[in-house]
């Protein structure tokens, strides 16, 4: 058996095992099986390899995708540059084993919208590891931002309190990275001023479950352009496949 996975703190909101279940069987492989692994900690990776030793690679998500760092053997250029991970390969050898870690978010969200190249100025809510592939792609395609985060604590973070009707207007792409929203807690939302949203907006969702978070739902309502998660996790996911594939 060949054997891969998700590992995160809660997973009850994933669709990734569907994915890839549907994947194996559409491509005939039926030695192949995908598992959810919630974990407490990252640290737990190291037991999970003991009891799985068919495990060839990880998907990693939160909040682990900057801790997990510190169990991995090494990184790709752009995990590293980016202080975080979101795929593991898992290379077995007479050596040993050795884990690698990967960045598949950026290739995910680059590619997931065509309207990037139609705002210069974004925010991007919460700092944490999806976070900073959101970083990364801004940068490269020379997009200003600003993170909005409960508690700032650099130059380039400001709280929600912040969010003024001047910011609202210029920072018309929001992008929310946070789990604020996800399946099972979906009455929950971002606590941005919603009555500043205009039709000029555009509203990403990095969250696939439910399809409609309140904080697209109330941008969709003003006319605003909005986007979930779905196509992001799945070009990642697909990014991910071909990293094991090739490790």
């Amino acid at each position: 058996m060949k054997r891969f996975g998700l590992i995160g703190r809660s997973l009850s909101h994933s669709f990734s095992a569907n994915y890839f279940s549907k994947k194996f069987e559409t491509e005939g492989l039926a030695d192949h099986c995908y598992n959810l692994f919630e974990l407490d900690e990252p640290v737990q990776l190291f037991s999970l390899l003991g009891k799985y030793p068919d495990l060839r690679g990880l998907n990693v998500t939160i909040p682990f995708k900057t801790s997990i760092l510190l169990y991995l053997d090494e990184l790709d250029e752009t995990a590293s540059r980016v202080n975080a991970a979101n795929t593991i390969s898992i290379i077995r050898s007479r050596e040993g084993m050795k884990l690698k870690g990967f960045n598949t978010d950026i290739w995910g969200f680059e590619n997931s919208t065509d309207w990037l190249d139609d705002y210069k100025y974004a925010l991007i809510l919460g700092n944490g590891g999806a976070a900073k592939a959101i970083e990364y792609v801004l940068r490269k395609r020379n997009v200003d931002f600003l993170i909005v985060s409960r508690n700032p604590v650099s130059d380039s973070e400001i709280s929600y309190r912040d969010l003024s009707r001047k910011i609202m207007e210029k920072y018309r792409m929001i992008i929310n990275t946070t789990p604020l929203g996800m399946y099972p807690h979906t009455e929950l939302s971002p606590e941005i001023p919603y009555n500043l949203l205009t039709s000029n907006h555009f509203l990403y969702d990095l969250i696939y479950n439910p399809d409609e978070t309140i904080f697209l739902q109330k941008g969709k309502e003003v006319g605003a352009r909005t986007m979930n998660g779905l196509q992001m996790l799945q070009l990642q996911a697909g990014k991910s496949w071909e990293i094991w594939n090739r490790t």
